[in-house]
């Protein structure tokens, strides 16, 4: 009653309020599933120009969790139409009302230090992607709703469409609470979902009973027992015989596949977000990780890990997290991953290394030309590299994460020339002065990203001289400046989300680096059990272990191919991690339980690689059904 209320109150300060209810089906027969509302059919004098408005509200209700683009046309003409677009993933079987702030339709996000930083924008009930494109909302004429590879023909009822001229904020108006005590979707079912804890603890107990180390002819190290080339009591790379390899400290030849986020933690929001919830987790089981920015968070993962193992949980889950990775074949602790796995000195890891941003930053690019960063890379290398030069297990460094701007180079420039004075900004000044152009302004933006490259690349190898550089993790479909200027690095990292990665993409970076490849993320999800289907969506479940093994024995085919990390070990909240995403993307779901028809796919392609990867065997060829 209270959020009605609220509603009518902010209702006298908007303008045209919809004549609705709508009923929109996203036919699964088609490809692209569209439906437009003109605003005429919303009301008469429903205003085309926006810019006067402070939120585009919407009150609607999924029947799925699958994400849509809701697009804004505005100007333009049939042939050649204009539109913002963002996309739209809201919690399904709940009513929401969706205020979105006329800026984030209108304008390309200023902020951000990795592509998702700048990308995704969490709110109640719901969140966004700010992909673009975008133009000024002065001359609206339609409103559409558009979804790719629709599932299940999944239905949006909408049944208010306004402008306000102060937002009446987000909200779940009805259907709480959505989210059970093993911090599961309450309104679906499907087969194994956990009805009580004597059935999760009956799981366990199985699953525990079958783990037992795969065939994979792992060496301790997770090199191939069958090689052998120079040690030299540290991972490398080398190129034998046309083909890149890692080679491990014992001298076998090794490809890395490994996990993400390998983490007994997944925490999402619960300040102002309580009734989402049937129960919360105990406020004193994550101290220190339930906080961010001045938010309360809980982790059902956590909670369940509790009821497993009990006081214990932290080495009940180090113990079965280890065992599941030697049944599965993963040989590499990936990103983001919990450092006292690292400490267990039983698999490979790679370590992210913190921040290089400067007070004055733009879209990741720190201000490489000041003697602030020049001090920053030494002190943060020295910090973070030197007390683990000795360390075998370590394969590498990964030096950042998707950083934005090398694709966003005259964006980039824009906010450097519109922000305080820095030695970056007097740099590109001097540089602008010699002549403006759209081109020199890429060019600057190229030779800013080669010396945060060569500084930082510097600095680690100063205090680090033993273990490989990985690169920066670009995103995106990275420029030609952006992969000459890796150079610098030992290998080529790249997170590529697609059904397959290009070999044609991946045989130009190699020769414009000389280096070998790693895809530091790749995953693939469905939109069920109120979870989004992630970036790149498959039918079902057993379809997601046919995807892996297509993305992954496709890669290793490729000569310049050494490592594949899946992202991540367990599922995202159903109410979104920090940022608002809350895919269906783990090995295990919330419960701690195994996606078995993933895993299996994992145990069979990890028996195959190294012959995929020397061309005696060919890799799977057999596509994933994406719907």
């Amino acid at each position: 009653m209270f959020h009605v209320v609220l509603l009518l109150a902010f209702a006298v300060v908007n303008a045209a309020p919809a004549a609705l209810p709508k009923m929109i089906v996203f036919d699964s027969a088609q490809e692209r599933a569209a439906t437009r509302i003109d605003i005429r059919d919303i009301s008469a004098d429903f205003p085309k120009d926006w810019s006067g408005y402070e939120a585009l509200v919407l009150e609607l209700r999924a029947s799925s969790p699958q994400r849509f683009s809701l697009r804004i046309h505005s100007g333009g003409t049939a042939a050649q139409p204009k539109f913002s677009r963002v996309l739209f993933q809201p919690y399904p079987k709940v009513w929401i009302r969706a205020a979105i702030p006329i800026s984030l339709l209108a304008e390309p996000p200023k902020t951000g230090n990795d592509m998702a930083a700048v990308g995704n924008r969490s709110r109640p009930g719901y969140f966004v992607g700010l992909w673009g494109p975008f133009v000024p909302l002065t001359d609206v004429q339609t409103i559409e709703f558009e979804m790719e590879h629709p599932n299940g023909s999944p239905k949006l009822e909408i049944r208010r469409i306004e402008l306000a001229k102060q937002s009446p904020g987000d909200a779940v108006v009805e259907g709480q609470p959505f989210v059970d005590q093993f911090g599961q979707f309450r309104h679906d079912s499907w087969d194994g979902k956990a009805q009580s804890l004597e059935q999760l603890q009956q799981s366990w107990r199985d699953e525990e009973k079958a783990l037992a180390p795969g065939e994979f002819a792992y060496c301790r190290y997770g090199g191939f027992t069958n090689t052998n080339v120079r040690a030299t009591g540290f991972f490398r790379v080398e190129k034998i015989e046309g083909r890149w390899w890692f080679v491990d400290p014992d001298g076998h030849l090794f490809l890395s596949v490994g996990s993400d986020v390998i983490r007994p933690d997944m925490v999402t929001r619960t300040s102002g977000r309580e009734p989402f919830f049937e129960a919360l987790p105990p406020a004193d089981l994550l101290p220190g990780r339930g906080q961010r920015d001045g938010d309360r968070g809980a982790s059902f993962l956590t909670w369940n890990l509790h009821r497993r193992f009990g006081q214990a949980w932290l080495k009940g889950w180090i113990d079965v997290t280890l065992r599941r990775m030697d049944a599965w074949g993963l040989n590499t602790v990936a990103n983001w991953s919990d450092p006292r796995l690292w400490d267990a000195r039983a698999k490979p890891y790679v370590i992210p290394l913190a921040s290089w941003l400067t007070n004055v930053s733009y879209l990741g690019l720190p201000d490489v030309y000041s003697t602030e960063f020049a001090e920053l890379t030494d002190r943060r290398a020295k910090e973070q590299c030197e007390a683990r030069k000795n360390d075998p297990w370590l394969l590498g460094y990964f030096l950042a994460n998707e950083p934005p701007f090398p694709q966003k180079e005259l964006q980039t420039v824009d906010l450097i020339l519109a922000g305080a004075e820095t030695a970056t900004k007097a740099e590109l000044k001097k540089w602008l002065s010699e002549g403006d152009t759209p081109d020199r302004r890429k060019e600057f933006i190229g030779r800013a990203f080669d010396r945060y490259v060569q500084l930082t690349s510097e600095a680690v190898r100063k205090y680090d001289p033993n273990h490989l550089n990985l690169g920066m993790r670009s995103g995106g479909r990275p420029t030609e400046a952006e992969i000459r200027a890796a150079r610098a690095f030992d290998v080529y990292s790249v997170n590529i989300y697609d059904y397959q990665v290009a070999a044609d993409r991946v045989s130009r970076i190699s020769t414009l680096t000389g280096k070998p490849v790693l895809i530091g993320e790749f995953h693939f999800g469905v939109p069920a059990r109120g979870l989004a289907a992630s970036l790149v969506q498959v039918r079902d479940q057993l379809e997601r272990g046919a995807a892996y093994r297509y993305y992954v024995e496709q890669a290793f085919a490729m000569p310049e191919m050494i490592g594949t990390h899946w992202f991540q070990w367990a599922d995202q909240p159903c109410t979104g991690r920090f940022d608002g995403e809350n895919y269906n993307i783990g090995l295990v779901d919330v419960t701690d339980r195994p996606y078995q028809e993933l895993v299996d796919a994992l145990k069979q392609t990890h028996k195959r690689l190294y012959e995929v990867h020397l061309g005696e065997t060919k890799p799977f060829s057999t596509k994933a059904a994406v719907k």
